[in-house]
């Protein structure tokens, strides 16, 4: 009876140091996706030569893409408004990954999310700006969390695979809100294309530098996006629901075993994940779109993938990730205006980025003077 118990401790023990280390690894989290981002702008380079862009070009396409990015207050703005999206949904999908689920139905759960914060943005005129902004908010992450813990209610009670489901729910969302926006308390008065009323001043999140310049466009989302970092780290890292997160996704068997309901730990995780998915959509109607059209979600919730990859699944490695990726689209346009480069080459810059990420060991053999060597453990 003792041996079982001291088996049962031990196993409990392991499980703790894997799904809760006293430090998350800085090679992985930091040195690999720096050295990728490098490898991938190289990379960019060839091939912008390969298609008989002249070398001139191609450094004025960098210049211009630093510009573009963070070389003036409007370039500043325009990459924080960029990121605010693009980390909100990368977080949700990284709670996925910690917990064991590849949620790939971000891009459904922010159209979802963001449908519910523009109806509900349009139809309560009168309330205040400090009841509307707020309620507008938790709407879109309630609407986004519970479309989401359909996949993972599927998964917990039919075993479905929740790349399968969410992709299905990927579709239906496209579907539905083209129905939605076709509807008359959405569409707008006198309008026959599909596209919703906008939002009233009350649901707006406010803008931050309108006393700088009124053309800025960052928004308060970004102490939204903060804190939803902060919340995230503390959630996963501080909580008992987030060790059962983390030790679910490390190893599911030795989770059950230790008695944590892997059912409830699925259909949790799934929901929060598509909670900030939807609060990204809720963000995008409520600070920058101001009303919802067919594809208002223009790709953020896949885009989030390369955000949550990069970022090592970590709620700091998300943000600095999305404030890169950000950074990637506000300059891409620099880099369209500046040195006509079509903006098809931030498009290869990040899919070279995910590459390098998803091959470590790759990294690590192109690179090999930037890793310390291994240092074999006591035991060994």
């Amino acid at each position: 009876m003792s041996g079982n118990k001291r088996q049962t401790d031990g196993m409990y023990e392991s499980l703790l140091r894997r799904a809760a280390p006293d430090r998350t690894a800085w090679e992985d989290l930091v040195v690999v996706p720096i050295f990728a981002v490098v490898v991938a702008l190289l990379l960019g380079a060839v091939a912008m030569l390969a298609t008989n862009v002249d070398l001139a070009t191609v450094g004025r396409s960098y210049v211009a893409l630093v510009s573009g990015s963070v070389g003036s207050f409007n370039a500043i703005s325009e990459t924080l408004t960029s990121a605010i999206p693009l980390t909100l949904a990368g977080l949700g999908i990284a709670l996925g990954f910690r917990a064991g689920m590849f949620n790939i139905g971000a891009e459904g759960q922010l159209l979802i999310g963001g449908m519910a914060a523009v109806i509900t943005g349009f139809s309560l005129p009168g309330l205040p700006m400090i009841v509307h902004v707020p309620l507008v908010l938790l709407v879109g992450a309630l609407a986004g969390g519970l479309y989401a813990a359909i996949a993972g209610w599927l998964r917990a009670a039919t075993g479905a695979h929740e790349v399968i489901s969410t992709i299905m729910l990927n579709l239906i969302a496209y579907r539905l809100v083209d129905y939605l926006l076709r509807l008359d308390f959405i569409q707008r008065e006198g309008r026959s294309d599909p596209i919703s009323k906008s939002v009233l001043e009350s649901a707006e999140l406010p803008r931050l530098l309108t006393w700088l310049d009124p053309n800025l466009r960052l928004h308060a989302g970004v102490f939204l996006m903060i804190g939803a970092v902060i919340f995230i780290h503390w959630l996963l890292f501080k909580t008992r629901l987030g060790f059962e997160f983390r030790a679910s996704g490390e190893n599911p068997e030795a989770a059950r075993y230790a008695g944590m309901r892997a059912g409830l730990v699925i259909v949790l995780a799934m929901g929060l994940a598509g909670a900030l998915a939807g609060l990204a959509g809720a963000n995008q109607v409520s600070g920058v779109l101001g009303r919802a059209s067919p594809g208002f979600s223009a790709g953020i919730g896949f885009d989030a993938i390369a955000v949550a990859l990069l970022g090592r699944s970590h709620p700091w490695g998300v943000l600095l990730a999305g404030l890169l990726f950000g950074a990637l689209e506000a300059g891409g346009r620099q880099m369209q205006v500046d040195a006509g480069v079509s903006i098809d080459l931030i498009g290869i810059i990040q899919a070279l980025i995910i590459v390098f990420i998803a091959a470590p060991l790759l990294v690590r053999a192109l690179f090999p003077w930037g890793f310390s060597k291994a240092r074999p453990s006591a035991k060994e």
